[in-house]
């Protein structure tokens, strides 16, 4: 049963507002004041407040804006006399959901609280599953060890705030997995997440991608182009291997995170931009910086939350855990039956380095599921039969995608350049294998 918070000064009409409510099947919990209303807020927990527009003390304009701030999705209506339409009028412009004239017939009043507990029960519902789409993204950072559990409270702590982070770790410690899972825990999630490979983008077009331009602004800007950055206005920008960024353009991002404001290419007007930066490297900036190879101005702009990626070594307790979720993985998308793991193999797991980290441990995996052994000198099991010969051509085929994806950095052009294929045919063998290009970028 949903809750009415009902507040009229008029003892008599408070009365008449609760048996209308009550007799329309709602819970109500009634107030003869503003400060009353507050007072109950939390406790009644109320699918939606009814409020009288003009009291002693707080009146119900005050009380909108302060239930506002408390929650700005939760629904009050206004009951207004007929001289202060054009007050509830402002009042529905600054938030509130609808207002009903005194005296208010039953029906009306009981329809309009109807309409806006059902709202209420949507906006409820999409915090809900919002609220699980984030603790599957806080989930989808596997392991129980120190580290790992340090990382996700990191990740709770600074997620819901607009604060930017830098994110350091190795190759293949899942940085922008991480920087996906600030996204979907933060304020920020219902907007755009644009990820950008600051290694892989050609200087050439790097200014124009990452800036936008304006027609004309070169030869062949045709039409204007909205960049990287203004795309994510309201979002995230996810900026990977920044070390890598041109140091020529580290001036111009460096000013765009000081005034949060994009200049295209070819304009003089600033267009400002409301983003939250995710940066990630896997250098220490600090040295780079003092080797010249990155701008001392842009790492300490940088510099404020540092969230540090612990390499696979450090965290081996872990890998049984990782290695038997990428196994299933694997089984799903080979249609296999996942193969024993003797404690042997097992120990051999645990005692390796992992140079690649988790990325290299996922590909162990996909290698195990398909009988191929486990690591450099295994000796292939046989659990699932031999392989027939379109299952060897097919791991042959990922094998050489794979090498030519490394080999490029994960660049598009060059990969299917040296492979010969269409980009079509490129991007339809990727999806068959299980390959994500962006993860061989740097």
């Amino acid at each position: 049963m949903d809750t009415v918070l009902l507040v009229d000064d008029d003892r008599p009409v408070l009365t008449a507002g609760e048996q209308t409510l009550e007799l329309a099947g709602f819970s109500v919990v009634a107030c003869a004041t503003g400060e009353q209303a507050l007072e109950l807020l939390d406790r009644a927990r109320p699918a939606v407040v009814v409020t009288d527009l003009r009291m002693p003390g707080i009146d119900g304009m005050e009380l909108l804006a302060r239930l506002r701030a408390h929650d700005p999705e939760l629904p009050v209506v206004l009951v207004t006399g007929h001289g202060d339409v054009a007050m509830a009028v402002r009042a529905i412009r600054e938030g509130a959901y609808d207002f009903v004239e005194k005296p208010a017939p039953p029906e009306m009043l009981a329809d309009v609280v109807r309409r806006a507990a059902e709202r209420r029960r949507l906006v409820l519902e999409n915090r809900r599953l919002r609220d699980e789409l984030a603790d599957a993204n806080s989930r989808a950072i596997i392991g129980r060890t120190p580290a790992i559990e340090r990382l996700r409270q990191t990740i709770a702590a600074v997620a819901d705030t607009d604060a930017d982070v830098l994110l350091w770790g190795e190759t293949g410690t899942g940085k922008e997995l991480v920087a996906r899972a600030l996204h979907a825990q933060g304020r920020r999630r219902e907007r755009p997440f644009v990820a950008l490979n600051c290694g892989a983008m050609p200087e050439t077009i790097f200014e124009s991608e990452l800036f936008g331009h304006e027609a004309g602004a070169f030869t062949g800007a045709a039409k204007r182009r909205i960049g990287r950055i203004e795309h994510a206005s309201g979002g995230t920008l996810f900026l990977d291997e920044i070390e890598s960024m041109p140091l020529t353009l580290q001036v111009k991002i460096l000013r765009t995170l000081q005034e949060r404001a994009v200049e295209p290419l070819g304009s003089n007007e600033l267009v400002p931009v409301d983003l939250r930066v995710v940066a990630a490297t896997k250098v220490d900036l600090k040295q780079a910086a003092a080797d010249g190879r990155f701008r001392q101005d842009l790492f300490y702009r940088l510099n404020v939350v540092v969230v540090p990626l612990p390499p696979l070594r450090d965290r081996r307790d872990d890998i049984p855990l990782l290695f038997r979720h990428f196994v299933q993985l694997a089984c799903g998308r080979y249609n296999r039956e996942p193969p024993a793991l003797e404690g042997g193999r097992l120990d051999r797991l645990m005692a390796h380095d992992w140079p690649g980290n988790v990325r290299e441990l996922r590909n162990v995996a996909d290698r195990f599921v398909l009988g191929l052994g486990l690591l450099d000198g295994d000796v292939p099991h046989q659990d699932g039969g031999a392989l027939t010969l379109p299952e060897r051509v097919d791991m042959f085929e990922k094998t050489v995608i794979e090498a030519e994806l490394n080999r490029h950095a994960g660049n598009v052009a060059k990969t299917i350049e040296a492979l010969g294929l269409p980009r079509k045919t490129f991007y339809d063998k990727l999806k068959r294998h299980g390959l994500v290009r962006a993860e061989y970028e740097g």
